[in-house]
């Protein structure tokens, strides 16, 4: 079974396997800006604003719809096209939160499940010019391959 969601993919190579990080949030909340920084860091485009989900072996995996693939929105210049992974395993969620919301100082890593997959899943406001290098972090503590 596959799903789409109204959200971005980036992926990292890592120890020898891209690791993928789904953005989730409401629109305009920074998801895309997050990309852009990530990628500027090391990571690569998979799907910006739509993700296309599916199960393979028990793992959560995405891709980009095909009429957007390559692209992402750079708000303020339009579409931009990227080099893009055209897939990658969905290690880590980012929940990106609005300004005014809270983020825990010390929170315990929490897990969202997709399409009966659990996933790690860390809250983060993505406008913080140190949100790409604490998702680095994040996806180092889950370790492993792929």
């Amino acid at each position: 079974m596959d799903q789409v969601l109204h959200a971005g993919l980036i992926a990292l190579y890592d120890r020898g396997a891209w690791k993928g990080v789904l953005i989730q949030g409401p629109s305009g909340v920074g998801k895309s800006d997050l990309a852009l920084r990530a990628i500027a860091a090391g990571f690569r485009l998979v799907a910006d604003d739509r993700t296309l989900l599916w199960v393979s072996r028990g793992r959560l995996f995405g891709a980009c719809p095909p009429p957007i693939a390559g692209l992402i929105e750079a708000r303020g210049v339009g579409l931009a096209p990227l080099p893009a992974r055209p897939f990658a395993q969905i290690r880590l969620i980012a929940r990106c939160l609005e300004p005014d919301e809270p983020v825990e100082r010390m929170p315990q890593l929490a897990c969202q499940e997709i399409l009966g997959v659990d996933c790690p899943t860390v809250a983060l406001h993505p406008l913080e010019a140190s949100s790409p290098v604490k998702l680095v972090h994040v996806l180092s503590l889950l370790g492993g391959g792929p």
